[in-house]
């Protein structure tokens, strides 16, 4: 009984992490607690991807589908807090605007959002549109599954990141934001990686395995710019990644019903 009241805790840990999803217990909170939680970043990203999918379904049937597509980023920032946007326009704007470590991390932590910031979410945002209008005009019920899976997927790619890369220390300890940012032994990525078969059953479809890969490489350049522009990652880092994965993943779907 303990082992499952300690998974729930996790999960009910990430959910909040991660959402506005209310929890209906109190949920103890440690470093500890918030680290192992990160087992469960995947199927939090189910979730929300799967409520996002029927946030489309239902807006399609009352509008058509550019306006559900709408309403469904809507609804989505709304379940998340804007979460991974706000640290994809943080990077945007720290990396664009920043020269070395330093600088780039000062304007990191700088909750003002300046001209990279609003150009580079605008841009995501358009991707994000027209790729799932795109998809969605050729086959919209298996655009729904490709949805589900795009966030499942993105937010296990995200998550991948602490084991790949090294943790980057905010400058000002004093304002660092809870973070799960040590890996964890045992069956953690196994966990999350079930999430990710789960969403494929709903769409099983073996050349998105092209889809995974493409948002996985996406992973891997950043990564890499990352660590050498700063030494790793920090919180707003893996936001943006599961944002660029998610968008990737859209694109590879694109290419591979095109292509393949």
């Amino acid at each position: 009984m303990k082992v499952i009241k300690n998974e729930i805790t996790y999960f009910a840990t990430a959910l909040m992490f991660f959402t506005r999803i209310p929890v209906p217990f109190k949920v103890p909170y440690s470093s500890e607690i918030m680290n192992r939680s990160q087992k469960y970043f995947a199927s939090v990203g189910l979730l929300v991807g799967l409520i996002n999918a029927l946030i489309l379904y239902l807006s399609v049937q009352l509008f058509n589908l550019e306006t559900g597509i709408v309403l469904m980023m809507i609804g989505s920032v709304l379940l998340t807090g804007a979460f991974h946007e706000d640290g994809f326009t943080d990077m945007c704007d720290s990396f664009g605007g920043g020269y070395g470590k330093e600088k780039i991390l000062t304007i990191m932590k700088d909750s003002r959002v300046g001209a990279y910031g609003t150009i580079g979410i605008v841009l995501l945002f358009a991707l994000k549109f027209y790729s799932i209008q795109a998809l969605g005009t050729v086959d919209l019920f298996k655009v729904l599954g490709i949805i589900v899976l795009a966030h499942t997927s993105s937010r296990f790619i995200s998550g991948t990141m602490i084991y790949t890369h090294e943790y980057v220390t905010d400058i000002d300890t004093s304002k660092s934001k809870p973070l799960a940012n040590k890996p964890l032994k045992g069956t953690a990525l196994v966990t999350g990686f079930i999430s990710v078969l789960v969403a494929f059953a709903l769409i099983p479809d073996w050349r998105l395995i092209f889809a995974f890969t493409l948002a996985y490489l996406g992973k891997i350049y950043m990564g890499w710019y990352f660590k050498k522009q700063i030494g790793g990652y920090t919180g707003d880092c893996l936001g943006s990644v599961q944002q660029v994965c998610e968008v990737l993943f859209y694109l590879g779907t694109m290419i591979v019903w095109k292509f393949i």
